[in-house]
């Protein structure tokens, strides 16, 4: 019956002219072909498209057929025998049909699908859209930039696989549709690199091309985690889809290190058509991309000059590296730290002026590091944010490490990146003692302004001594260091000129607030075993407020253990308080005797 009606159609229109075809003539031929397919009359509907009477019929209303055949070719279980004849059908469509609807055609079927079935679709028609796109001369560029904004917008919506695991097994497809993507792409890069002359039509061509280029730098290669070599002996897709893009940029963009370092600045060197939608942050992001698998990955590091200094590479690495950071997932956080620590291993030790402090980007650099190693919930992220971090203030000379410590002290609000930091100091001071007069920056006024930052309690004797504990520790301890190593006749910190104003701001409250917050916890252990005995009866749990804020519930035991481990902590501030105060008295009587015996 199907066949008939079609027959009946294509009878009714073999007699008109092209421009007599009704809009009522396309919807029955579709849907009496479909009709036909649903039906499995394959081998009449593929007789009808060969017959050379119904050419012109086909080349205008052939297109319709399409979708109905790759619906069949994905989502229908066939025989094999029946899925060649609708790959074949598919191929004579492609063939015979006007290439222009049917651009149309296949790209409306490319945006159709979600989840898994968006790489079934793009692998099944890229081979046919490619063969579309050939044949339209006049519309070239046209069709290829509409083709790749079209399957870039749909892959970006899989996810991308992260682990080896992931990248092996590909569930969504995407490691394949890369490599789809890279073998539909390069016929037209070789068109534009193999052209004579500079015609406006390449040239336009040329700038479809590094649309994509870009895009892919953002996705998937920005987020994707590149592995050397995966558990099968295979090389990673997601690398080889990244050597292939930045081979791409290489052969159709301007010199290929101008796009790289021209990337930030205000007037760029390369043309990529202006890149509206890829400006400022999308931009940046691109460009991020690219100098991590410049620089990390070493991809098409090689057309680089071997001229560039250390110093200019981190400079110009450093921004990328603050977009990383900026960001909260955990491949981003990784590639930041992997390009900062290459820019910084190019430099030597004490080597970084301070004057790159006056750049935006070092100084927010170390704040990322502090949110990656506070934040990050991935404890290798947090411990290489930690070795970052030293490594950082390594690189820098004695005046940026000054600077850099009395800028993360005024803003970081964590313990222990606060504890980090005075224990750097101490080390500097240590550096400079035994090199006298060499350092001014940790020694003397400087030093004395620095240590202002450091023997000092927060919110005087209200200071929270459990949460500011590591902070507390390091300040004593580095305290305790600086009244054994500089002698009150020699001062060469500037230690003893302040020590008033430390006792007064530091060393008084801290004993009022030990005082204070030993009495409170007691009497909270005092409460918790008198309410533990009558819990204990109900076997419930209890809680228990501190310092105006309870305790999760958890069992009594557990409660008693957290109270007694802070009067543990309090009780060790307390030996570390006793013991710098010993000290100064000692240095001070010993030096008032030297003075009185030399009078």
């Amino acid at each position: 019956m199907a066949v008939e009606e079609l027959q009946s159609i294509i009878k009714r229109c073999q007699i008109l002219e092209e421009e007599d075809f009704k809009e009522e003539d396309f919807g029955l031929f579709q849907l009496a072909g479909q009709k036909c397919i649903d039906e499995g009359h394959i081998d009449q509907l593929l007789e009808i498209i060969q017959n050379e009477k119904n050419r012109l019929i086909v080349w205008n209303m052939g297109w319709n057929l399409v979708g109905p055949v790759v619906r069949c070719l994905l989502w229908n279980d066939k025989e094999e025998d029946k899925k060649k004849d609708y790959f074949l059908m598919l191929d004579l469509l492609v063939k015979l049909c006007n290439p222009k609807e049917l651009l149309l055609g296949l790209l409306e079927l490319i945006e159709e699908p979600s989840g898994k079935q968006i790489s079934q679709i793009i692998l099944l028609l890229l081979p046919p859209l490619h063969t579309v796109i050939q044949k339209l001369h006049n519309n070239k560029t046209y069709s290829v930039g509409l083709a790749l904004s079209t399957l870039w917008n749909q892959l970006s919506l899989l996810p991308v696989p992260y682990l080896k695991e992931q990248i092996q097994t590909d569930e969504y497809g995407l490691c394949q549709c890369c490599k789809a993507l890279i073998d539909f792409t390069k016929p037209f890069v070789d068109e534009v690199t193999q052209a004579k002359g500079n015609s406006v039509e390449n040239d336009m061509l040329k700038e479809e091309l590094l649309k994509f280029c870009f895009k892919s730098l953002k996705y998937p290669l920005l987020t994707a985690q590149f592995h050397e070599q995966l558990e099968e002996g295979g090389s990673d897709p997601l690398r080889c889809f990244a050597s292939e893009i930045i081979g791409f940029l290489s052969a159709i963009g301007d010199p290929f290190f101008k796009m790289i370092l021209n990337s930030g600045k205000k007037k760029r060197i390369w043309r990529p058509l202006e890149f509206e939608e890829e400006e400022d942050k999308q931009l940046a992001d691109t460009m991020a991309s690219l100098a991590y698998l410049v620089f990390v990955q070493g991809i098409g590091i090689d057309e680089l000059p071997l001229v560039l200094s250390p110093l200019y590479l981190l400079k110009f690495n450093m921004g990328h590296v603050e977009v990383f950071l900026q960001r909260t997932e955990e491949s981003m956080y990784s590639k930041g730290l992997d390009l900062l620590e290459n820019g910084l291993l190019r430099i030597e030790d004490n080597h970084l002026p301070h004057q790159y402090l006056e750049i935006k980007s070092f100084l927010t650099v170390s704040q990322g590091l502090v949110k990656v190693m506070t934040l990050c919930p991935i404890e290798t992220l947090r411990r290489k944010g930690l070795a970052m971090l030293q490594l950082y203030i390594n690189k820098l000379a004695s005046q940026g490490k000054y600077t850099l410590f009395r800028c993360l002290l005024n803003t970081s609000s964590h313990s222990g990146v606060e504890a980090f930091i005075i224990q750097n100091i101490k080390n500097q001071i240590d550096v400079s003692l035994k090199r006298p007069h060499s350092d001014k920056w940790f020694a003397g006024p400087q030093l004395v302004s620095l240590l202002d930052l450091v023997l000092i309690l927060p919110e005087g004797a209200e200071t929270d001594l459990l949460q500011n504990s590591d902070r507390i520790m390091a300040s004593l301890n580095l305290l305790r260091y600086l009244i054994i190593k500089d002698n009150e006749n020699d001062n060469q910190t500037g230690l003893w000129t302040e020590l008033g104003k430390i006792e007064n701001n530091f060393l008084k409250p801290l004993h009022t607030g030990l005082n204070m917050s030993k009495a409170h916890y007691e009497a909270e252990i005092k409460n918790s075993q008198e309410n533990s005995n009558e819990v204990q009866k109900s076997k419930d749990i209890c809680s228990v407020t501190v310092c105006g804020e309870e305790i999760p519930n958890m069992p009594p035991e557990m409660q008693l253990k957290v109270l007694h481990s802070a009067l543990f902590t309090f009780d060790l501030i307390e030996s570390v308080l006793a013991r710098v105060e010993e000290l100064i008295e000692i240095k001070t009587k010993s030096t008032s005797e030297e003075n009185t015996a030399i009078k």
